[in-house]
């Protein structure tokens, strides 16, 4: 089989177009589906690569400063941040679907590695080195496993309000951090209280560094400037003119504190190597859970930027092969001294403006990296450490999420609370307790959403075709003698008992005698075993009562579990109609009721059945609004 042919032109802005994306995946089989970046390299166009090493270049200018200031950030030493972005870019490369994103340390993640790593290392630098990479590998390998799982779908368990709240919160933590770094001194605290509390009381002692302070809100105001204008690399030019003011006024050389400011200092020379971390079985259980919780925030992160570039590049990008190369590049990372990592909302946009084609951008933004701590690692020695943390501050400010939470105020008051609470438990129990915090309340959310569902008796609406809710239509009219019961939600162990209770209620609440209940079960998505328990001894208390119990529009799949648990055949095939408009039709043949729908009476019918001196209700006669 011939190889597909590249097309010969290319859309706006390195845009691949969607024929190319469906012949490449045409041509994924056995192990090499597993490998996209393979995929691309064996039909790689050379007119693609001089974009490609021009957006790898510029990419560099940004990747340099922020690796080093998220590792500072983190807790460990700047070169971590280096050696994670070479490793992560590298393994990306080649496992990740997606191909213009970018992978390295991320502010999003800053805060979740300094509360596992800060209190376990004790001051020690490699043992924070080996803690961080043992969180990257346990990571990477659940993102892996979930990965071929087919478990791509785990992160939308978080909902909108849950991850504003909970990425609200890590942006206040990581503020908080790099404030005093940002003032030219530093304190020694954990947790965002306890940081701000000391950061408070040295600006009261008087502990500020004017220089410090300058050249970081410099820096800060020129990267917030620079934003909005991706093809500019403001990250660069506001870093490199911090380390150009302080090399010239030499201030990182001088005795006075007053006059000279924290200094990066200079980098290890040469690549990582391959190191295989360590931890103590004292440090199993944070580490696990930190690790947990860094591929939940990290794969939910990843997922949203690679949709968001699929769709504007009109390319699929399947969400289990984007796990697997998050987990490659998060093990990776921990095998070269690196730590945790994430897709970056920064510096994605910064390849795509320089005019990125594919994953090759990423490998040439990692051999420079490479290159200049072979060539050149004093490069940076007299970067500021005020600068970093402006960096990072930057990055912090743009997670907070302000605009939509408007909206869901307007819209739904009780979600944006919960946002609110989430970033109260990031803020005053930790980013680890907090992440713990929002996957609780997002089960609970999906539980609660279930476990109180909305149901409805239903009727017919002169002039609308179907059966709707009484309550919403108190003009509709009901068949005497037959109540038609809607439940939204599936049925499981949560709400069986509110069901039986909502349906006894509206055999109560009917105004003529009930003989036949039909719950319109199209919105009942599953039963489990207790619901199917709680459905059988509803049939025998309506049955004691003289009611039938039915059901219509019931799902297939529903069926087949009524039918393993021995429910399906007590209660009798007959009693399943495949529409409500049967279960009407099959009533009105077995009870003698007068009966005439408005469709009937515009068509000029008669009622074919009547009975007379029976109790029920005068013809068409209107159920009363609950």
């Amino acid at each position: 089989m011939n190889p597909p042919t590249p097309p010969s032109t290319l859309p706006e802005k390195g845009r691949v177009a969607r024929p190319l994306q469906h012949q490449l995946a045409s041509h994924q089989a056995g192990w090499s589906r597993w490998l996209p970046g393979w995929q691309v390299l064996r039909h790689y166009d050379m007119a693609w690569l001089p974009h490609d090493v021009v957006a790898g270049l510029a990419l560099t200018a940004v990747l340099v400063p922020v690796g080093i200031g998220y590792a500072v950030a983190s807790g460990l030493p700047g070169i971590c941040g280096l050696y994670a972005t070479m490793a992560s870019l590298l393994a990306y490369a080649l496992f990740g679907p997606s191909r213009i994103m970018v992978l390295g340390p991320d502010s999003s993640l800053a805060a979740l590695i300094l509360a596992v790593v800060l209190p376990l290392s004790a001051g020690d630098p490699q043992r924070t080195i080996a803690l961080a990479g043992m969180m990257a590998l346990v990571s990477g390998a659940l993102c892996v496993a979930a990965g071929i799982a087919r478990l791509g779908f785990i992160t939308e368990l978080l909902s909108k309000p849950i991850r504003y709240g909970y990425m609200n919160g890590i942006a206040l933590t990581v503020i908080a951090s790099q404030l005093p770094a940002l003032f030219g001194f530093s304190v020694d605290a954990h947790g965002l209280l306890d940081e701000s509390r000391l950061f408070v009381s040295a600006l009261l002692a008087g502990k500020t560094n004017l220089l410090a302070l300058g050249i970081g809100a410099g820096t800060l105001l020129t990267v917030l400037l620079f934003r909005r204008r991706p093809r500019v690399p403001g990250v660069l030019i506001a870093v490199a003119g911090a380390n150009l003011v302080v090399t010239l006024q030499k201030l990182a050389s001088g005795t006075d504190t007053t006059a000279s400011v924290p200094v990066l200092g200079a980098l290890p020379q040469g690549l990582p190597g391959f190191s295989l971390p360590t931890m103590g079985a004292s440090d199993i259980t944070p580490v696990l859970l930190g690790g947990l919780a860094v591929a939940l925030i990290s794969f939910a992160d990843t997922s949203v930027l690679s949709r968001t570039y699929a769709g504007r590049t009109a390319a699929f990008v399947d969400p289990n092969q984007e796990m697997v190369g998050l987990g490659a590049a998060n093990l990776a990372a921990g095998l070269f001294q690196g730590f945790p990592i994430s897709a970056s909302a920064s510096r994605t946009p910064v390849a795509e403006a320089a005019g990125a084609r594919t994953q090759l951008t990423g490998v040439i933004g990692a051999l420079a990296v490479g290159a200049m701590l072979l060539t050149a690692p004093g490069l940076l020695s007299d970067l500021p450490v005020a600068a970093l943390a402006a960096v990072v501050i930057a990055s912090a400010i743009g997670l907070i999420e302000v605009a939509d939470l408007r909206r869901i105020w307007r819209i739904q008051r009780w979600e944006f609370w919960l946002s609110k609470g989430c970033l109260l438990g990031v803020a005053l129990l930790g980013a680890m307790p907090g992440i713990g915090l929002a996957i609780v309340v997002a089960v609970i959310e999906f539980l609660w959403d279930g476990w109180r569902p909305h149901s409805a008796v239903l009727g017919r609406v002169d002039g609308v075709k179907g059966y709707h809710d009484i309550a919403r239509h108190p003009a509709a009219r009901v068949v005497p003698g037959l109540v038609l019961f809607r439940w939204d939600a599936p049925l499981f162990f949560a709400n069986a008992e509110l069901f039986k209770c909502r349906v006894l209620d509206a055999v109560a609440d009917s105004p003529t005698p009930v003989r036949w209940m039909v719950v319109g079960a199209e919105p009942i998505t599953s039963v489990d075993v207790t619901s199917a328990d709680a459905l059988d001894e509803l049939d025998k208390t309506l049955r004691e009562a003289g009611i039938e119990l039915c059901f219509a529009e019931m799902k297939d799949p529903v069926k087949d579990k009524l039918k393993r648990f021995g429910l399906f055949s007590s209660l009798g095939e007959h009693r399943f109609f495949s529409t409500l408009g049967e279960a009407v039709s099959r009533y009105l043949e077995a009870e003698p009721v007068a009966w005439l729908d408005w469709e009937d009476r515009i068509a000029g019918a008669t009622p074919d059945r009547t009975q007379e001196g029976s109790s029920a209700e005068p013809l068409g006669t209107p159920r009363p609004s609950r």
